[in-house]
């Protein structure tokens, strides 16, 4: 070897994981329980590709997001490809492509990795695997109390309690209405909902500041009224946007959905958002961050000059909700694939074990053959190590006698079976 030759790293690109088979067993449990959720209230799965045309974003968010977070290069054709920092406009995308094709309203879900240049920090990483669910054709509140059911309904699935996570929300057209009703021009409204929009990460004091610094004399009576819920309901009342977030919550808790929080500094952006936003909270203060966000957008199909179709959906990252359960202890514990373990032992034929271990998988068994050629006291050792629940010990003995010795390793119980028999008992552990 050339000793002048730069040694590559084995660590992954900052910002991204490896999944190492303990971490994707992790992954594959926070899918199925994503899946299957999504499947019992009625949506249909849907993929794309990673790639999309850098100005799909630059219509959507703008050239602040496409230059400073995304992942965008040239590609040899000389078209400018981004690597997608979000799902919503890949889906409008495909909606408005076959809008005349599809039956509304519609209930769409995908599982897919996401990627945003970003400084990496507790739950927060250059690429992540997120859940997006949503209904397109349903401009009442139907949509909304459905959409938030099922996110409310993902964490419980997962084993978390109402006490566990607490869902906020919010509404672009309230807001509108409490800024017209402080005489708050429309620029002046834009500045304000940026400047709520970073309201946690800035601190109280900054808050407090850039409010006056935009507001002046009025900025404290503002302050206060989205403070106190009550001042706000005042100021507000008869509207009809108050009269929509009454009804939305009242509907919300008729269907068991009652961890609400209504929060008017919440904004998510309001970029395209046009009327209700929502984010799940942790509620564990060791880990007070959202878990999952999303809202109303009537208008995105614009972009592509196709007519508005009513919208509302979310975005579920795998990184914070694994934090949510490792914090409650509501992981799996891992398992290997295969649950039975085949020892070789003495001089048996392998292709004896070979036929022995096929017959087993045709009866629904996951079974992995020893190719160590180890001791078998060493071979036990490898399937204690590989997490493989069970092992039986293969050999001349067992051939003849046609009964087999089948160990827990867990509980260390050993039982004689016959072959019929080994399927059903390891099963019946699961």
């Amino acid at each position: 070897m050339n000793e002048n030759r730069k040694k590559i790293e084995t660590s992954p690109y900052k910002g991204v994981r490896d999944f190492y088979p303990e971490d994707w067993f992790i992954e594959k449990y926070i899918f199925s329980v994503w899946h299957q959720t999504a499947e019992r209230f009625g949506y249909s799965e849907y993929s794309s590709s990673p790639l999309e045309p850098a100005e799909l974003y630059r219509a959507k968010s703008g050239e602040e997001l496409v230059s400073e977070q995304t992942y965008t290069f040239t590609d040899r054709g000389g078209r400018e490809v981004t690597l997608r920092p979000e799902m919503t406009p890949t889906l409008a995308r495909m909606i408005a492509a076959k809008r005349r094709e599809l039956t509304f309203p519609l209930r769409w879900f995908s599982i897919q990795n996401i990627f945003r240049y970003e400084q990496p920090q507790k739950g927060r990483l250059r690429e992540h695997f997120q859940l997006n669910t949503d209904i397109f054709g349903v401009l009442g509140l139907e949509a909304e109390v459905e959409i938030i059911s099922l996110a409310s309904a993902i964490l419980k699935n997962f084993g978390a309690l109402d006490a566990d996570f607490e869902i906020k929300i919010n509404s672009k057209k309230l807001l509108e209405d409490l800024f017209v009703s402080f005489s708050i021009s429309a620029e002046q409204a834009k500045k304000l909902s940026q400047i709520l929009d970073k309201k946690e990460k800035i601190g109280r004091d900054v808050y407090e500041a850039s409010v006056k610094d935009l507001l002046g004399g009025k900025a404290g009576e503002v302050i206060y009224t989205l403070d106190v819920n009550d001042r706000l309901r005042e100021r507000i009342e008869g509207t009809s946007s108050m009269k929509n977030m009454e009804e939305l919550v009242s509907r919300l808790e008729a269907v068991g959905v009652r961890n609400l929080s209504f929060t008017p500094t919440l904004t998510r952006g309001f970029e395209y958002y046009t009327d209700i936003v929502f984010e799940v909270f942790d509620t564990d203060p060791a880990n007070r961050r959202a878990l999952l966000g999303g809202g109303r957008y009537d208008n995105l199909l614009e972009i592509f000059g196709a007519d508005p179709i009513p919208a509302i959906g979310f975005g579920f990252g795998d990184v914070t909700l694994k934090d949510f359960l490792a914090g409650r202890k509501l992981l799996p514990e891992y398992h290997a694939g295969a649950a039975l373990y085949l020892c070789r032992a003495g001089d048996t034929a392998y292709e004896e074990l070979v036929r022995f271990a096929d017959r087993l998988r045709k009866a629904g068994l996951g079974v992995t053959l020893d190719l160590s050629g180890k001791k078998v006291g060493d071979q036990i050792k490898i399937a204690d190590r590989l997490r493989i629940s069970f092992v039986l010990c293969f050999g001349e003995e067992e051939i003849k006698s046609k009964k087999y010795r089948v160990k827990n390793l867990k509980s260390g119980e050993e039982k004689i079976l016959r072959e019929e028999e080994i399927s059903e008992f390891i099963r019946s552990y699961s």
